[in-house]
């Protein structure tokens, strides 16, 4: 009894030191990069010995590793909370891109460490033993919402669901990721308020046009 009483703190405070590192690193990678960041850093922001990072985390790349799990952990459970099987299929997926759009704009470190992750070619992503779990949920949901709107005779079929996702995505994450380039070449304020609405009416415009029987 006496055991449990004082490992059970200890449990605790090392869960919210591990949190801790992972959001003070997650801003620490966003902002530089993984060969950029500093373990220093890190430390000094979240007011602890470096040595304890290593200790939970074992290296500066385990710890972009452990930062990216739970970035995706993230949107991930995000995404439950849409409760898209409740809706219509059209609906479901004018959500999902309302969604995917809306969360990538509030989440711009998001973004730069995907970045970072596709500048070392997704070898730490390929180490996960995590990361399919994670996400496969999601195209098995979007394949079953497709087969419901071509059971019902709202949405064509044929249509692969990781396709569709990719497209969802790749459609809001090459415009927010690219903006400044964009905006300097085109001569347009592409992150205004009013460029922002556009860019969203478009996508599920496209979007839908695609899966709508028209």
């Amino acid at each position: 009894m006496i055991k449990s009483q004082f490992l059970k703190p200890r449990t605790r405070d090392a869960d919210r030191s591990q949190q801790a590192i992972l959001v003070a690193a997650r801003e620490e990678f966003a902002k530089h990069g993984l060969g950029g960041a500093r373990m220093d850093r890190i430390a000094e922001r979240v007011k602890l010995n470096k040595r304890l990072i290593y200790y939970y985390f074992a290296s500066k790349d385990d710890l972009f590793l452990a930062v990216l799990e739970r970035s995706y952990a993230d949107i991930r459970e995000a995404e439950k909370q849409l409760h898209l099987t409740d809706l219509l299929p059209a609906q479901a997926i004018r959500r999902l891109t309302e969604f995917t759009w809306n969360y990538y704009l509030q989440h711009p470190e998001f973004i730069s460490l995907l970045n970072t992750a596709n500048l070392h070619q997704a070898d730490h992503l390929l180490r996960s033993e995590r990361i399919r779990e994670m996400n496969s949920p999601l195209i098995q949901t979007l394949g079953e919402i497709l087969e419901r709107g071509r059971l019902d005779g709202t949405l064509r079929g044929g249509i692969d669901p990781l396709q569709l996702y990719v497209s969802i995505a790749g459609l809001a994450y090459f415009y927010l990721s690219n903006n400044h380039t964009l905006s300097a070449i085109f001569g347009r304020d592409l992150m205004s308020h009013e460029a922002l609405g556009e860019r969203l009416t478009h996508m599920c415009d496209l979007i839908l046009g695609y899966v709508l029987i028209n």
